[in-house]
């Protein structure tokens, strides 16, 4: 039995595909960790969905900022996005099918087997991890809910807040959505910044939510995706950054959770 973690897919299937062959992924013993946007901008989008919906038991999904965004897009009756090339998924006669799978992932998980957190875009640093996970359930009963559509149609915009207030169900819902799918830089506060998306050279005031000192001591492995800027490099051993740009013409990343090997398609 394996445990793998691999990120962004964003519909590049021919890169999943033999990153699975290359493991000789055996779906009735092996589970497969997706960190989220298998789908948008890629080629082939739906085939993503299709071979992940076809492993579905022994796959999870950390859900991305683009797979909220289907969600929306579907649920709200909105027009995609033509250079997200979704059409053929939308399109799908399965598509509701893929959409219930999507619903029923969460936004984070913790591995205490391995001592690994998981998520799309990271963790802020002010979250523990009991705290994460719990917000993760809030948030899917959310987007779970009869009022999905609206909580998703209303997730966007630039707050940079990370308040979570009770009275207020829809900030608290778009606080942990842009913590666990958008997150990349913080101000010197700690808040965050949706404006910077590459790297930083040294001495500027933005920081990626990582370089706080609760990282440098930590034993616990932070998985993530969503910055592909960052190439996999974050200079921190327990901080794996798994998207390397796939859908911009890098290769796909697949982790191996007990060895902690990493192996790049072609």
């Amino acid at each position: 039995m394996a445990t793998y973690a691999i990120g962004d897919l964003q519909g590049c299937y021919s890169q999943f595909k033999q990153l699975l062959a290359l493991v000789d992924f055996n779906p009735s013993k092996d589970h497969l960790y997706l960190v989220g946007d298998l789908v948008a901008r890629g080629p082939d989008s739906l085939a993503c969905m299709q071979h992940v919906y076809s492993l579905q038991d022994s796959v999870t999904v950390t859900l991305g900022n683009h797979d909220l965004h289907l969600m929306s897009t579907v649920l709200n009756d909105k027009q995609a996005n033509p250079k997200d090339n979704l059409d053929a998924l939308i399109s799908s006669t399965s598509l509701t099918k893929y959409l219930t799978f999507l619903q029923s992932q969460p936004l984070c998980t913790y591995l205490p087997e391995f001592d690994c957190f998981i998520s799309h875009a990271g963790i802020h640093p002010h979250w523990n991890i009991e705290q994460a996970v719990k917000l993760s359930k809030w948030g899917q009963s959310c987007y779970q809910g009869s009022a999905s559509a609206q909580f998703l149609a209303g997730m966007y915009g630039k707050n940079p807040s990370i308040d979570l207030p009770d009275d207020d169900p829809q900030i608290k819902f778009n606080t942990i959505v842009n913590v666990f799918t958008r997150m990349r830089f913080l101000t010197p506060n700690w808040l965050l910044n949706f404006d910077n998306k590459g790297t930083l050279k040294e001495g500027e005031q933005l920081k990626p939510w990582f370089t706080h000192p609760r990282f440098k001591t930590s034993q616990t492995r932070f998985i993530f995706g969503h910055w592909a800027a960052l190439e996999g490099k974050t200079c921190l051993d327990q901080i794996i950054a798994l998207d390397t740009g796939c859908v911009w013409g890098g290769p796909m990343t697949l982790l191996n959770l007990s060895t902690n090997e990493q192996i790049t398609s072609n």
